[in-house]
């Protein structure tokens, strides 16, 4: 049995969305058959992105809103049976926060709507104290609708060096931070410029931290750098569509398989996920697997690299897929019990005990 979390919106943030859910859903894994069972919910406004603690004990999330909505961050135990406990909540200041990361005893929130990055500190019991550092991202991108300003969308860790990247999907670029005697600072000589009308939306690392997959929602690429002493350097980029896809890319999601053999991308719109083999600095394609839901907005896969658990916000599908030696999925199982899902977050210690 595999114990996660999935976020949910519970409150519409634009007309297209659908915003039915009901908070964080813990659920259990069985990993003999594939099936998902629910063992509690916590209501919560719009819990769209879930981080868990090293070890174990706490889960953290953001509630997307409007920054006149008064937008939070929230601290939870996770108890013996997964349930969460609330410990206390901080104000954001800006608006449609998005993602959050945990580094060190800090927790970085990117806020989309207003183009800006935070700083949390934690205390040892896990509590948040109020937001310190906050920098504003500067400029616009070449699609006017979309990047009419910054729209900072995600907080990546470098492995082993550490250095702090965030993706601003709004200037089509990857920004540069680091944490220093407990503070962020933004590193501005190792910011990275996308190609433009981009729309650089997610980055994962490899397990050494030189090779980076920038995921472009705007454009559908994926972008392979390599990061030599904090500085990024284009190497290629691959389509996640395929080549008689004339419909509006809307790339979603992107994960590296925990051995670091397989990467994978989702699509919205598509409705699918995209699997490229890993080869050394190169990807090579290996197909899209169809999810037959409604926008596939998130996906997530377990520490062991089994499985992976994709959500579909407007159909309410939340869909598990055994993954084969060779990188492709099976679907095992399926529910719709759980409304408008949108992020799978698993525990953080079983991620470090698989690695």
């Amino acid at each position: 049995m595999l114990s996660f979390f999935v976020g949910s919106y519970t409150k519409s943030i634009n007309p297209e969305a659908v915003c039915v859910g009901h908070g964080i859903y813990s659920l259990m894994l069985n990993t003999d058959t594939g099936g998902i069972v629910s063992l509690s919910t916590e209501n919560c406004c719009n819990p769209s992105y879930l981080i868990t603690s090293e070890n174990g004990e706490f889960l953290y999330c953001i509630t997307e809103l409007n920054e006149l909505d008064a937008p939070q961050i929230i601290a939870y135990k996770i108890n013996d049976g997964f349930s969460l406990s609330f410990l206390n909540k901080r104000s954001i200041n800006g608006g449609y926060p998005c993602h959050l990361e945990k580094f060190d005893s800090n927790i970085l929130v990117a806020c989309y709507g207003t183009g800006n990055v935070i700083r949390f500190p934690l205390e040892s019991s896990g509590r948040l104290q109020v937001g310190k550092e906050n920098y504003y991202h500067e400029g616009s991108g070449a699609v006017m609708n979309r990047q009419e300003s910054p729209h900072a969308h995600q907080i990546a860790i470098q492995p082993v060096t550490s250095n702090i990247y965030v993706c601003d999907l709004g200037i089509d670029c990857i920004k540069a931070y680091s944490l220093k005697e407990g503070k962020l600072y933004p590193n501005a000589h190792n910011d990275f410029k996308m190609p433009d009308g981009s729309g650089p939306r997610h980055l994962v690392f490899n397990k050494n931290g030189d090779l980076a997959y920038v995921l472009n929602e705007l454009s559908g690429a994926v972008s392979v750098l390599r990061n030599e002493n904090g500085s990024f350097k284009s190497l290629y980029a691959y389509s996640s569509l395929p080549g008689k896809y004339f419909g509006k890319p809307s790339s979603s999601a992107i994960r590296l398989h925990p051995k670091g053999l397989f990467l994978y991308t989702a699509n919205r719109v598509l409705e699918a996920i995209t699997i490229f083999k890993v080869m050394k600095d190169q990807l090579l394609l290996v197909g899209f697997h169809y999810t037959n839901g409604k926008e596939l907005r998130e996906f997530n896969i377990s520490p062991d690299g089994k499985w992976l658990i994709a959500c579909h916000q407007n159909s309410h599908d939340i869909v598990v897929f055994r993954i084969k030696e060779n990188g492709t999925l099976m679907e095992v199982s399926r529910t719709k019990k759980m409304k408008s899902p949108v992020c799978v977050a698993f525990s953080r210690v079983d991620l470090y005990a698989s690695v």
